[in-house]
Parts: C-alpha cells; structure tokens; sequence
C-alpha cells in the first residue's frame, strides 16, 4: 500500500477516536501509561480480586472502588482526551493550560470518591467546594468532548444547559413542564454531585460493559485476529465475481461485530480490501463506498452494535439476550443484501474475482460450509451443555472446570494445527499479482482466534437448567481473559510445536500484542467514555426540566399527530444529529427525546409500537449518519484509502445503505421483523420472506435484476418488496384487523378474552398538561377469571359504568399503567377520563395469503427479463 493514502486514514482515526497528538517521548510514555493503568483498573473492577482481596487484607477500599468505578473512568477519559487530542493546533506539544485542564478534571472527578462521605451527609446541601469541583468538572468535560468529538455535541449540550438554567423564564416552557427554572447550586449537584446527569447511567453502562467488549476488540484485532477475518473472507469469496467487494463485506461484517468504530473498522478492513476492489475493475468511489457501507453495517450486528446494545439493555429495560434476538435478523439481512447489491455491480461492470490456487469454491459450496459450520458450531456447543450437565450430580456448581479443560485441550489443538501451515501474513494489497490465498491453510491457520469470541457467545446466550447465562460485564471479562491468554501464548506455542526455535522472540512479540492490545482498547474508549459522559448531560436536563415534554410537543405540532410524518423527521433528526455525533451519543440524545414521542403519537393512533422497535429505529438512522455527506467520516477514511473523492464515495455508499434505511420502518409496523413474539417456525419465514423481499428492493435500487430493469419493472419489484414486507395492508383492504366495541359490548369482550388474550383499549382524558381532551391506547392482557370489569380492575383499571360511558378512575402507583396514565392525563379535571372503546382482534384469513400474488409477479418479472439476460445470474 502506498504511504499518502496510508498516513491520510490512520491520521483520520487518530483524530476521529484514538487521539492524534505526538508530542514527544515523554508526553506519549504519559499517554502510554494512562492507557495500560484504564485498561488493567477495567479488568479488575470486572474481576472477584476487589473481593477477595477486601477479604485477605481486611481494607474495605478495594471492593468500595467497584462502586465509585464511574468516577474513576470518567477520569481517565477525561486525563486521555485532554493530553491526547490537541486543540487549537497543538499537535507537538503539550501546552500549560492542557496540563491545568488534565489536572483539574481528574481533581473534580475524584473528588466524589475522597469526600464520598462528607457528600453523603449533606445531601442537596452542596457547599462552595462541591459546587466549584462540579463546575470545573462540567467545564473540563465541555473541552474535553470538543476535542475528542468535535463541536456538534458540545452545543447541543450548552443548549440544554441553557433550558435547565433559563427555561424558567419562558411561559411556554412553563406551561408545557411547570418547570421554573434552576439555580446553579441545584443544576451543578444534580449533573455532577449525584448520578442523575453525568454519571449517570450511559456513563455506568461505558463503565461496566463497553470498555471491555472495546478491549477485547482491541486484544483480537492485535493479536492477529482481524487480519485472519480478512484473510478468510478473501480466500472464502474473493474468486467469485466482484470477489473482493464481497470479501470486504463478509470481513466488516465479522470485525464489525466486536468493534465499537465504523471508521476504525473502514481503515482496519479498508487498508487491504479497497486496492484490491480497484484492482478487479471497481472506481475508487465505489470501492470506497462498498467499505464505507460494510464496515458501517458492523455496527448493527450482535454483540458489541457500537455499544448501543448495552445502552439499550438499560434504557429498554430487557434482558441482554432479548437485544440480541431483536437485532440479528435485521443484521443478516442487510447484509446479504449488501452483498447481493456488490454481485449486482459485478455484473453491471461485467467484472471477474481474483485468480486462486487450487480448486475453485463455487456459491454452492459456500453455502454448504456456512451451513457445516453452523451446525458444527451447534453441535460443539449441544456436547458441551450435555457434558457440563451429565457431570452436574457428580460436581455441582464445578461443572466449569472440565469445561475449561475442554477448551484449553481444544485450543492447544488448534494452535498444533496452525502450526503445520504459514503464519498468516499481513498482505501487501498493492502487489504486482494479487490472489485468493487457498482456504483450508487460512482457514486453520487462525481458527484458535474464534475461541474466545466462542466463550463470549457461550457465556451471553447459553442457558439451561443447570446453567445461567452470565452478564454481558462478566461475559466480556471472560471472553477477555481468554483472548489475553490467546495473545500471550500463541505466537510462543506455535513455536514449540515448529520445533522450540526462536521461541524467547515469539514470546516477546505475543507479550507486544497483548501490551499494544491493552493500549488500543484504552484509546479506542476515550471518545465513547467522553461522549456518555456528555450524553449523561442532555440525560440529565431531561429529567430536570422534562424537555422531552417541549421537544415532543414540537415534533407533534409539526408532524400533525401523523405517526409517518413522525418518524420521517425523526430519521431526518438522527442523520442530521449523525452526522457531527458519535453513534452511541446520537442514539442516547434521540431515543431520550424522541422514543416516548413516537410511542406516545403511534398509541393515540391505535398503534402498540414496541420500546424497543423506536430504540432500534433511532439507532439505524444514527449509524447510516456516518456515510452521509457532507460530514460521514467514515467516507472520508475510505477516500483517504481510496484517492476518490470523498462526497462522491459518501453519496454512492448512501445510496447501497438506502436498503438499510427501509428497515427501520419495518421495525414500527411489522414488528415480526424483530421476532417479537414470533415462534421458531414463523421466524424462519420471517427470515426468508424478509431476506428475499430486501433482494428485491437492492435490485430495484440498482435498476438491475436479471438483466437492465425498465422503470415499470422496478415500479413492480416495489410492489413486491411492500408485499412481502407488509402483507397486513393489503388484508386491512379487505376486512378490518380490529372488531371495535363500546360501552357494555366493551366490558362483553374483555370478559371473552381468553387467557392471555390480547386488547386494545382506547382511552380518552385531559391531558396534564394542556387540559384539552387527548387519547391513547393500551395493550392489555388478562390472566385473572370473571367478568369484563373484574379483569380490568386485576390490571389496575378501575372502571364504572355510568350513563353507558365507561368512566375511568386514576390507576394506583404500582400498577402496570400509572406511568402511562397518571403521569399523562388530568384524573381530576372538568371531563372524566374513560375507556372510548375496546378493540379485539378480528377472525380473519392469515395475511400471508398475499405472499402468493406478489410471487406470481415476481415470476413475471423473471420471465420478461430473462430473454434480456447478457451473462449468467453468477
């Protein structure tokens, strides 16, 4: 690879997330070793050693620091942000005051820790000394985030400053929040002396379970295993038609799994697949692009999601595992589509794979390995859980033990066997000759490198009897663990098995890993422990001044109360925000404001929309943000590597993500897609009508099916793709989803539900804050036997019936609906609040009925562009 384009995207990621100051020996021995300390105090706050040694030594302060953990990470975000990345063009030195800012902002973070307990005897009593480390502490932060994330983030947090401080003084606000303002004392000790604003939860979830999926990302990537992702992808797909655009898709897919970076994940991924997209007949846009929009797709796959899957695992309020569920299909999907709009610019181009030694591997055979892998994966892990469980009588609770003797025999193994093949070199992308390396030798090669990722998912998502599946914190700390003992060992144990020769070199260099690891997984943190830290600022204006109240009533205001108009400028909102916001600060800023509008306008339009359908909503629209131009980084690294322009690259990467942007919209209103209350059955039909419907709708953007598509060709692949993908609208058409009843008909049909059976019960009452009338609507689900009455009121819903109205009284704290209702209508005001109807599912034919009519005009379509067919499908 050529040295320009090279320095260009490393300088690019340096200043995006790692920070790109060099500022002498010393100032980076600094940087150095405030990296290797984070890094070595995440693993052991995630450890027992705080325990037990709390325990051996009798000092309570090596447990007590678990629960001050946030102060200290926060600190060393802040001590990193401020000596790493320059300001005002100090690239080569350190100036004084960064010196005095870095101080100070580790003064004012541990503060809280020293003076733990004086604070907690004067609680919302704050002194002179509490109020100006809070003020230091929130001005350092401010800096810092500028630095590490630019200005966007910066004003939207002095904008909520500036609500909280001076919102009182607004009527409408007034009206809208009775909120009347706050002083400094009040606002300095609720952002920064508790942990409702900076350290709040963003900042805990960066503290407990970000950092070390990060780290253990970084332990990988420098252990060899990101090249070994890359190499198995060339060698897997790189022969085929357009071999390394699809290479690079299948090698982001799997980088981007355990990388919290889009753009470290185009320049990691990108240095080596891009040449060789432009070498096989790609334009250095397209090339670019093709990265752009795979390594920025990493973020939307299980388990890391550019550490949004945590955040959601608090802000939804579901299990890790759930998360998980929810955001596979959609992942895999676009994926493959992705990859079947790369196969679909290969034939548009007429353009060939790389040359490959041996014997070819054909789309057939890929699909046989994926699926024997698959299976061997599963067929591992059934033996294992049989084991484990058949030794559980003989050893309970120590079943883990064999286990890990298991995994220790499987990894010497596969070392042994990597030894008897070349190491995996990293390839020069630029060379004279570029080929497909052989599969088998890259394939065993490396595959050691997939066992901790194994022990990672093991722990996240096996479960039986007898075994629970551990945290995502405790997860990741084992995962970790594994992967630090693989950096150490294998480059040495590869040795040994060579014959014990330059064994003292290889251990040296497995030890360099494991060093450079631990700093990479530190600066790779220092923009996200920055960015919750300032998301916790907008967080914390939120539940200080109930902003989200002003926010939704003007989104609604201009939306109509129209739930499609809603979420088409709340994706407006996301990309716009995207674009100057890190991923996981852009979704943390828009779920807070937007997501309780979006529930709150699709309710009053008698749609049930999901938490967590809104929160993936946003979250998709954020990470499209970092190939939208003018401003998607992530186009600017691959045009770095690329030498294409980067608007251009931005612009063509857009347009392969549109079929990303589709689904989103899915989430709201065909919730199957994420395999909410689907069984395993219908989710394999789910996955394969949803897979081939997003085929068509790549097709259909790219104006390329079989052969060249005329435009009422792609007008009827639409048409299919909407079918498929909503097959209900059509069903609406015909008969009614819904039988709606009133009055006593209302209380009938509560009463003929079945256990569990689901209804929609429309509610009308005046609104807290406005006391003009407003509605929504609730699920409700009745276990409990006896009449229609009875069954509301075991929900919370007291209701009595009165001049053939149903009048509805104020739900009691605890039950299922008193956030909903009580928090949201006037119980006591001038109209009564009551039930306006009831809505029971209708008896009708199942909606996918209509899948039959949009594949018969897909046939068509087949028909009429096969005698236009120039070259084979593949």
């Amino acid at each position: 690879m050529s040295e320009t384009p090279q320095l260009s995207a490393q300088e690019m990621v340096a200043k995006a997330d790692t920070g790109g100051r060099r500022a002498g020996p010393a100032v980076s021995g600094l940087i150095f070793a405030l990296c290797i300390l984070w890094s070595l105090f995440q693993l052991y706050i995630a450890s027992k050693l705080p325990g037990v040694l709390a325990q051996a030594t009798g000092i309570s302060d090596f447990a007590n620091i678990v629960a001050q953990a946030r102060y200290v990470h926060l600190a060393f975000a802040l001590a990193l942000a401020t000596l790493a990345f320059p300001v005002l063009g100090h690239r080569d030195r350190v100036p004084a005051y960064d010196w005095a800012l870095a101080i100070l902002g580790v003064a004012a973070c541990l503060y809280l820790i020293v003076f733990r307990f004086e604070i907690a005897q004067r609680p919302g009593l704050w002194s002179t000394t509490d109020l100006v480390m809070s003020g230091i502490g929130m001005v350092v932060l401010l800096v810092a985030t500028f630095r590490s994330l630019g200005l966007p983030l910066v004003v939207i947090c002095s904008l909520f400053l500036a609500l909280a401080f001076f919102g009182g003084y607004s009527a409408w606000i007034g009206s809208l929040t009775n909120y009347g303002g706050a002083s400094f004392s009040k606002a300095m000790g609720h952002y920064w002396m508790q942990t409702e604003g900076v350290f709040g939860v963003a900042l805990g979830v960066s503290t407990t379970m970000i950092f070390l999926f990060v780290l253990f990302g970084a332990l990988l990537e420098k252990a060899g295993g990101g090249n070994w992702f890359i190499k198995v992808a060339i060698a897997l797909l790189g022969a085929l038609r357009g071999g390394p655009a699809k290479a690079a898709v299948l090698s982001s897919m799997m980088t981007g799994m355990i990388s919290g970076s889009s753009i470290a994940n185009t320049v990691t991924t990108g240095t080596f697949t891009i040449p060789l997209m432009k070498r096989i007949g790609f334009s250095p846009e397209k090339a670019g692009a093709v990265e752009v929009a795979s390594s920025t797709n990493g973020q939307l796959t299980p388990p890391v999601m550019g550490a949004a899957a945590f955040l959601m695992v608090e802000y939804v309020n579901i299990p890790y595992i759930e998360v998980v569920k929810h955001a596979f299909l959609p992942a895999v999907i676009s994926y493959i589509a992705l990859l079947y709009i790369v196969h679909l610019e290969s034939l548009k181009m007429g353009l060939k794979g790389l040359d490959k030694p041996g014997r070819a591997i054909g789309v057939p055979m890929i699909l046989i390995l994926f699926l024997t892998g698959f299976l061997g994966m599963a067929a591992i892990t059934f033996a294992v859980i049989g084991i484990r469980m058949a030794l559980e009588p003989l050893m309970p609770g120590e079943t883990v033990y064999p286990a890990l003797v298991l995994l220790g025999l499987a990894y010497l193994g596969l070392v042994w066997l990597a030894a008897r093949y070349p190491d995996i070199e990293v390839d020069d992308p630029d060379a004279p000759v570029a080929t497909a390396p052989r599969l088998t030798p890259t394939l065993l090669g490396g595959a050691y490198f997939a066992l901790p990722i194994f022990v990672l998912v093991w722990n996240l998502m096996v479960r039986t009897d007898t075994l629970d599946r551990l945290s995502p914190a405790l997860s990741a700390f084992w995962a970790t663990i594994a992967m630090i003992i693989v950096a150490l060992t294998h480059r040495p144990l590869k040795a040994l098995f060579r014959g014990g020769t330059a064994m003292a070199g290889e251990t040296a260099a497995g030890f360099a890993d494991f060093v450079s690891g631990l700093v990479s997984g530190a600066r790779n943190m220092i923009g996200i422990g920055v960015a919750t830290g300032a998301a916790g600022i907008i967080v914390g204006t939120i539940s200080l001044t109930g902003a989200h109240q002003i926010i939704g009533q003007v989104i609604e205001t201009i939306s109509g109360g129209n739930l499609m108009i809603l979420l088409i400028l709340v994706a407006i909102l996301s990309l716009i925000l995207g674009m100057g916001l890190p991923t996981t600060a852009n979704y943390i800023v828009v779920s807070s404001l937007m997501a309780p509008v979006i529930v709150s306008v699709g309710a009053q339009a008698g749609l049930i929309v999901p938490l967590i359908a809104v929160h993936m909503f946003v979250f998709y629209f954020g990470i499209l943000a970092d190939d939208t131009p003018p401003v998607g980084l992530a186009a600017y690294a691959a045009a770095a590597i690329s030498r294409g322009d980067p608007i251009k690259t931005g612009l063509v990467g857009f347009s392969y993500d549109i079929r990303t942007a589709l689904l989103p919209f899915m989430f709201i209103f065909n919730t199957d897609l994420l395999l909410i209350d689907v069984g395993f059955l219908h989710a394999i039909l789910v996955f394969c009508v949803s897979l081939v419907a997003m085929l068509l709708f790549a097709a259909a953007t790219q104006g390329y099916f079989i052969a060249k598509s005329r435009w009422w060709e792609t007008a009827a692949l639409l048409l299919v793709v909407f079918t498929l993908f909503r097959p209900g609208f059509w069903l609406d058409r015909i008969a009614p989803e819904f039988q709606s009843f009133e009055g006593a008909a209302a209380i009938e049909a509560i009463a003929g539900l079945p256990p569990g059976g689901a209804a929609r019960v429309e509610v009308e009452a005046p609104d807290f804050d406005t006391g003009k009338l407003s509605g929504t609507t609730l699920l409700v689900t009745p276990e409990a036997a006896g009449d229609g009455l009875a069954r509301l009121d075991a929900l919370g819903l007291s209701v009595l019936e009165e001049d053939g109205q149903l009048l509805l009284e104020e739900p009691f704290p605890g039950t299922p609906f008193f956030e909903s209702l009580a928090n949201e209508f006037d119980f006591y005001g001038d109209d009564p609040a009551r039930i306006v109807a009831v809505r029971v599912e209708s008896d009708r034919m199942p909606k996918e009925v209509f899948f039959l009519p949009a594949f018969l005009l897909l046939g068509l379509i087949v028909l009429l562009q096969r005698p236009r067919a120039t070259q084979p499908a593949f």
